[in-house]
């Protein structure tokens, strides 16, 4: 009996050893990965997979390893068994699509990410993904899907920089690209769709002015329209961080009497907060400021150093999170 437990333990122990080994060699290949030595990462990770052949997360990581390495071919044989896994999780599905894309097996990649949320609705990461290779087709129904990621997970920043930059609608673009400013704040890809969110506004009032928005059938969208056009004016003669200030100021008074308990709206209240302490001003200079006229910029931070320094202080410290129930992109008139 004695012996039996020794050799339990010391089985027990070489297996436990063996997954350590493992664990090591997988975030060995990471950072191979992260230095751009595919070479490297794809011989530690076949290491690791001599070690644990079972291991679907060693087989993910490897064939993307060999897509990084531009060995397709080697990648497919690898990603492909673990298709049809039942135990496969979203990374397979989305190596396997990056794969076929990069093979140009168009109808095999939209296959896998057809499956892939079908068998995981909820993924806004594969909803991204699958929108990315739509668009990469020239095809519009990729806004669908990245706004069905929004609504699977509110908080997926990707879907709204992509939903930002592309559609076509620029009220759902002002939309879209102030809320992933606001969850990826000081990033470089924020900075990108801060000139997305000042040319959409540009956009968005002309064809206010032109009136094409007339009879909307989104109440969300309709509500929004009543309460920007009373306020157009104001930036008619030229669109600035001043005139949009104001604007939004006035737009967000109106929101709140009138709309914001029909429909509750994060960023909105946002606004409201920031109104509430005096920084909405310097809010509205730091998205549009640097990209609508950056000597302009600077010389209003310097006269306002203060109030600034609090908000960027501010936006450092939070999380802009989107409860859930507030997509309202296919909300149709009440009847």
């Amino acid at each position: 009996m004695k012996y039996l437990l020794i050799t339990c333990f010391t089985v027990l122990s070489l297996y436990g050893s063996a997954q350590d080994d493992v664990k090591i060699l997988q975030e060995t290949a990471k950072k191979y990965v992260n230095q751009g030595d595919y070479n490297k990462a794809v011989v530690t990770l076949i290491k690791a997979f001599q070690q644990e052949p079972d291991n679907i997360d060693v087989q993910q990581e490897l064939a993307f390893a060999q897509y990084y390495q531009k060995d397709l071919d080697k990648a497919l044989e690898t990603i492909k068994p673990l298709l049809e896994k039942r135990d496969a999780q979203v990374q397979v599905y989305q190596v396997a699509g990056l794969i076929y894309t990069a093979k140009d097996d168009e109808p095999e990649a939209e296959k896998v990410y057809k499956k892939g949320i079908k068998k995981f609705p909820a993924s806004a990461v594969l909803y991204n993904d699958y929108g990315e290779f739509l668009w990469s087709k020239q095809d519009n129904n990729a806004i669908k899907q990245w706004e069905k990621g929004m609504e699977a997970d509110p908080n997926y920043a990707a879907n709204y920089y992509n939903a930002a930059r592309y559609s076509s609608d620029k009220i759902w673009g002002v939309i879209y690209a102030e809320i992933f400013i606001n969850m990826e704040s000081f990033t470089r890809r924020s900075i990108e769709v801060k000139y997305q969110l000042l040319d959409n506004y540009r956009k968005l009032i002309a064809d206010i002015n032109g009136a094409k928005y007339q009879n909307n059938k989104n109440p969300f969208i309709s509500a929004y329209l009543k309460s920007v056009n009373k306020e157009a004016a104001v930036v008619s003669s030229a669109i600035t961080p001043e005139s949009l200030t104001m604007l939004r100021t006035r737009f967000i008074l109106e929101w709140n009497d009138k709309y914001s308990t029909k429909f509750p709206f994060r960023l909105f209240d946002y606004h409201k907060h920031l109104l509430k302490e005096g920084l909405f001003e310097a809010y509205n200079q730091w998205l549009f400021g640097p990209i609508q006229n950056l000597t302009a910029f600077q010389n209003w931070t310097n006269k306002h150093t203060e109030p600034y320094a609090e908000f960027t202080g501010f936006q450092h410290s939070r999380i802009f999170k989107i409860p859930s129930g507030q997509n309202y992109q296919n909300r149709k008139e009440d009847k």
